[in-house]
């Protein structure tokens, strides 16, 4: 007997009303998750025909939806970034995969932070036993005063509670402040293989390198340990739910003689250099790098690359997108995917036409610059709104 065709749920319709329950905080508490809104995203993922079949047809990361949604800095328009909590609303909004950031403590545990100074991002000014750690360091060419992760323990970092490091911008994600600790990565990886368990599919990490040249230089090399914890976890394979990336590409270069992992060339403004590079009197520039020639040479071992917006939708004077650059249409040519960065929904990130309103902290028309942006032919892209951007994936690939 033929059972009854389930009806098909209607991706955008399921994914608005997923980020309503979230978001509306009626069903999901600070530390944990909603059963409804998790039922329903994994509905969307694993009811809808084709619905994770529409990437590139293979195995590994060729197998993600395209456009793939990275949550950036996990779900960090909504909560504190580099956060168990942040990570787990981005996963529970349904993006595809999930970022971390990483740099290591004073005793060699790889922390998620988007930089080594903590100073914006916990409540270590808070802390007068740790008054004395203040101090100014020189990182990339540039001189920072605050705290800095290599001067703490994991255990003396443990004390310590996250906060929004935008609070003028994110009044609301203040609210969270002092929720979660600074994670480790081996705590990622775990929750990873939790959620992956639980809901039947490999949960996608994008995994950044912070300052490696910098951190190798006072003894606390980020390859290795990165490398090591990837084959303690079996992600260090071809086909592994993971992406490396790095904006030094002899960070790459060096996990690619350690692990398998998929790997991804982060790219700065044109005119800036990848700090390696000037560490090692390499003249390139960005813009050398975009370049057919440039892009061979990444492709050499990597199989993406993670630019900045600008370097495909360049932004003239007044803030609006200008012409469109040939890098995704080069890149393509190597058999690189795209991944740049960052799509927020906030007026002040946006370009200057889709920008509503005059406060700038107010939400703009995210959804037409979106859909601008996917008209590239982009492979996917990092969002702190992974809710927004999945709407707007979804209405791009029903076209």
């Amino acid at each position: 007997m033929t059972q009854p065709e389930r009806p098909t749920p209607d991706r955008r319709a399921v994914l608005g009303a997923a980020g309503a329950a979230v978001l509306g905080g009626s069903t999901v508490l600070a530390g944990g998750t909603a059963q409804a809104v998790q039922s329903a995203v994994a509905a969307t993922a694993d009811g809808e025909p084709g619905a994770r079949d529409r990437g590139h047809g293979r195995g590994g990361y060729r197998s993600l939806p395209v456009p793939t949604v990275i949550g950036h800095r996990g779900a960090s328009g909504y909560r504190p970034e580099h956060t168990l909590g942040s990570y787990q609303l981005a996963l529970t909004l349904g993006a595809d995969v999930v970022e971390q950031d990483l740099v290591p403590t004073k005793d060699g545990h790889l922390v998620c932070r988007h930089e080594n100074d903590i100073t914006g991002t916990t409540d270590v000014a808070d802390h007068p036993e740790f008054a004395s750690r203040k101090t100014t360091k020189t990182v990339d060419g540039a001189a920072l005063t605050g705290w800095f992760t290599e001067d703490f323990t994991l255990a003396e970092l443990k004390t310590l509670r996250a906060k929004e490091r935008i609070p003028a911008t994110r009044q609301e994600n203040t609210l969270y402040d002092g929720r979660w600790a600074v994670p480790t990565f081996e705590e990622v990886l775990r929750w990873a293989e939790q959620e992956g368990r639980r809901r039947g599919r490999p949960v996608w990490l994008h995994v950044e390198t912070k300052h490696p040249t910098y951190f190798r230089s006072i003894g606390l090399p980020l390859e290795e340990r990165l490398a090591k914890l990837l084959r303690r976890y079996g992600r260090h394979r071809a086909d592994s739910p993971v992406f490396l990336q790095s904006f030094e590409p002899g960070s790459i270069q060096r996990l690619a003689r350690l692990v398998d992992s998929p790997r991804v060339v982060l790219l700065s403004g044109a005119n800036t250099r990848p700090w390696d590079f000037v560490e090692a009197g390499d003249p390139r520039t960005v813009a050398d790098l975009v370049t057919p020639a440039g892009l061979r040479w990444i492709a050499s071992y990597a199989q993406g690359i993670g630019p900045t917006l600008d370097l495909i939708l360049p932004r003239d004077a007044s803030g609006r997108l200008g012409a469109e650059t040939t890098l995704v249409r080069d890149a393509h040519a190597q058999g690189l995917i795209l991944h740049p960065y960052t799509q927020r929904n906030e007026n002040t990130f946006l370009p200057a036409e889709y920008r509503r309103g005059t406060d700038p902290n107010a939400y703009g028309d995210a959804f037409g610059a979106l859909k601008r942006f996917f008209e590239t032919g982009i492979d996917g892209i990092f969002s702190d709104n992974a809710d927004t951007a999945l709407l707007a994936a979804a209405d791009f690939r029903d076209r």
